[in-house]
Formats: structure tokens, sequence, C-alpha cells
């Protein structure tokens, strides 16, 4: 039987992480994989191939809407190659997972393909086709993620009725897609798909799009994707989803309790995930779970047993790739006898549609309602000459400062690359900056970027220039 000083079960960007982590700190590690690639969801099912099609279907639409006012004449009809989208969309999958397992093997981490279960506290089944072997770990971290949620009356038969697994394979461009949910993948997916030439209606149970994001966002989001001809039914209660041949009739109530009948040619159900641990017999090791079914970890991310960790989708916390790759490094550094840390308020959330939205820290909403007085600079994005040369003009820079110290509290921004940009916001609060302190700071010019500075200039004394 191997023996290892610590197994990860599960290899998303979470658990490969920590497997790299341990490694580098002197770990003998295994990764266990239930599945024949490495990567998990993000890499295979979810943020990656998601931004493939994002970008694929983005270049299409500035061929068809922005190439001729750029002055690029393309002889001919443009026209979606959906076959080759998804081929190119699955090379980029297939590149970044052969990328895990360089680095697995660069790192000397044994790979164990097949599902992983306990044994007990100290033992792990590993069973692919049947056949099955054990391991022995002095510590296991479990990172086995998430999967896509439904509603216990709809029935997903991943053909018409499908998730964001199944949206990502479509062979063809839907006549009219219905998305349950405005939440970050519905909206992506969404966006895919309206600009490939679908009809797309949003319904969402929530009065608002990206209800956990600043309303601010939300606002400025949905009048973007509704001039981009998305269609949006607010505070409406989905109470039916029936395949009718190649038809989708959805059924929901509006917010004054009348019944609304919604029919396209493809439903996608994107009401969030759950955590995932069907098969990991986690009971045998007398790990708990609680009443959602994540694991139930300590701060230092430790089970109920002393030996067992847990990281990523499966513990509590925001569903996110780099919040479990974060985690995963917490864990692999606490083995090891340091001292890590994470600032759980400082894990930034993005929304990859066009504009992009991307946040961290306190919302407007929170702060009120915690009763901090604090106030607010903002600067929209088509006051700067780079948002007006590339024509993304929609969108805004918002900075929350303290009203008394000007300590920065929370950044939200909508617009041109901001996924990108929020890693300023990142940096200026994880060593507690104020908003004068970005002020001060040099801005490239002309960059999307300049947008936080004249924000930062807003929230201090109302200063920015450029408005």
């Amino acid at each position: 039987m191997n023996q290892y000083d610590v197994a990860i079960i599960g290899s998303g960007p979470g658990g490969y992480v920590a497997a790299i982590r341990c490694a580098q700190l002197g770990m003998k590690t295994a990764i266990v994989e239930k599945y024949s690639t490495l990567g998990g969801t993000c890499l295979n099912v979810g943020c990656i191939p998601s931004k493939a099609l994002l970008d694929s279907s983005h270049h299409y639409e500035d061929a068809v809407k922005h190439f001729e006012e750029h002055g690029i004449d393309i002889p001919g009809e443009v026209k979606v190659n959906i076959k080759q989208m998804i081929s190119r969309k699955q090379g980029v999958v297939d590149q970044t997972t052969k990328g895990i397992q360089f680095l697995m093997d660069k790192n000397k981490i044994d790979v164990y393909e097949g599902l992983g279960s306990f044994k007990d506290a100290t033992h792990i089944n590993v069973d692919k086709d049947g056949k099955e072997e054990t391991i022995e770990a002095k510590h296991t971290i479990i990172a086995t993620g998430s999967k896509p949620s439904s509603l216990p009356f709809i029935k997903i038969d991943k053909e018409r009725i499908i998730t964001s697994t199944e949206a990502l394979e479509l062979k063809e461009v839907p006549k009219h897609m219905i998305v349950i949910g405005g939440g970050v993948i519905g909206l992506e997916l969404g966006q895919v798909y309206k600009r490939l030439g679908a009809e797309v209606t949003v319904i969402e149970y929530m009065d608002r799009i990206i209800p956990g994001m600043d309303g601010g966002l939300s606002k400025e989001l949905t009048r973007s994707l509704k001039k981009q001809k998305m269609k949006f039914n607010l505070s409406h209660k989905v109470k039916s989803v029936e395949r009718v041949g190649d038809e989708v009739v959805v059924k929901a109530d509006d917010k004054k309790g009348k019944e609304v009948t919604f029919t396209g040619d493809y439903c996608l159900v994107s009401v969030g995930r759950r955590p995932y641990t069907d098969g990991l017999n986690a009971e045998a090791a007398g790990v708990k779970l609680d009443d959602r079914g994540r694991v139930e970890v300590n701060d230092h991310l430790q089970t109920n047993v002393s030996n067992i960790y847990a990281i990523g989708d499966v513990v509590r916390g925001a569903m996110l790739a780099h919040k479990a790759e974060e985690e995963g490094t917490m864990v692999a550094e606490l083995l090891a006898g340091q001292k890590p840390h994470i600032n759980y308020n400082l894990i930034p959330g993005v929304v990859y549609t066009w504009p992009e939205v991307a946040a961290v820290g306190k919302t407007e909403e929170e702060l009120k309602e915690a009763g901090v007085e604090y106030k607010v600079g903002q600067f929209p994005m088509r006051a700067l000459g780079r948002a007006r040369a590339s024509m993304d003009i929609d969108g805004f820079v918002k900075i929350l400062a303290d009203k008394a110290t000007d300590e920065v509290l929370g950044v939200h921004m909508i617009g041109a690359r901001c996924a990108d940009l929020i890693t300023e916001g990142v940096t200026a609060m994880e060593f507690r900056a104020s908003a004068e302190d970005i002020a001060r700071m040099s801005h490239a010019h002309p960059t999307y970027a300049e947008a936080v500075k004249e924000a930062a200039l807003a929230a201090t004394d109302d200063r920015a220039v450029h408005i």
C-alpha cells in the first residue's frame, strides 16, 4: 500500500494548487481524480471553456456590428461556425488540462484516476471501473468541488433542458434560449448565445440580476444587456419546466402572482451550484456535513476529524476558483507549520459578460446595514479617452471609503477589462490604502485604469478631474 503525507481528493483549482504547494514544501503527495482529465469543473466545464466561448462570440459580434465603423470591410456574409467554435473551445481545455498533468509530473505528485472515497480517516479507496486500490495518507484534503443545482420539479434531460455543462457543447445556436437564473453563469452563457443570434430571455426570482453584488452594478449591467436585446423578467418565480417535443415551456408567477408562460427551444437552468460529496463516503472517516451538504470546517479549514481538511466549493463561502486556490495554499502551509491567512472580504468577484463586472470588499447595501458612515467616488467609463477609442463606453468605477479615515472599504466596477482592473482594488485594500493613496498614484494614459484614479479622486473631496 502506497503511503503519503498528504492525499487530495479532487483536482480542481483548489485541489491541484494544494497538491503543488504540499509538494513544494517537501511532503509526499498524491491527488485522486474521478475523471480522466485533471482540472475539475473550472478547467473542463466551467471557467476556461466558458471564457473561450465568450471570446469567440465577442469576436463574431465585433465583426458583425463594429468592424465597419472601424473601417474594416468584410466581403460577403459573416457566419457562425458553431462546430469550429466548440472545437476551438475544447482545444483550449485540452491544452490547459495537459498543463496541469505536466505540473503534477514536475512536482512528483502521484495521480490516481478513479473515484476516491474514505475507508477510514487515514485510508482512501480509489475505484476505477470496479478495480479498487487503497492508499494511506497522514493528512487528507477534500477538494471535490460542486455541481450545478436545479429545482425539485425540473427534470434536466441534457438535450433541451440543460445545465451549464451542456450549454458548452451545443451543436446549434438556439432560436430562443430561456435562462432560469440571473446570476453569473446564466448571464455569461446567455450572452454567448445572444451574440450568436439567439433570442435570450432571463427569468430571475430576485428583483435584480447579480443580486449578491452592489446594486449599482446590477442596474448598470441590466441597462447594458438590455441594449444588447437580452430580455429580463425579474421577481418571477418559476413553477414548472416541461419539454414538449423540441420546445420547452416554462411557467412562472410574476411579482403580482399572475402566471406567465415562456416558450423556447432550449432552457438553461442556472440557479447556482451545490457542494459535491457524492461517493466520498465521508461518514466512514467521521467527517461531518452541514444541512446544506457542505463539509463543516473551522477557521483553519480543518474538519471535525483532525487530520482531514476541506477547501473550495465543498465548504462555506463563495464558490470561486481563486478562493479555492487560496484555501489550498493555506492548508498546505498550515500542514508545514506555517501561519498563513486569508482575508475573505478581499476575495474579488467577477462576471465575464461584456461589459465585465468586478468587485471587492463591501457593497453600499452592506455598509448601510452595518451603519458604517462612508463616502462614494464614482467615475464613468465614457469619460475616458481609452474607452472612446475602443468604443467600450458603458460602465463606471465606484470606490467606497470610510467617511472618517478615508480607508477604502469597497471597489465596484463595470466596463471593459474590469476583471483585470479589480486587482488594483484588491492590492490597495490588502495594504489598507485610503482613497487618497490611490488618487496620488500615477496611472498610465490612456488606459481604463484611469477610471480607478478618477473614482478615488472623486471620493477624496470630490476632486475628479475629467468630469
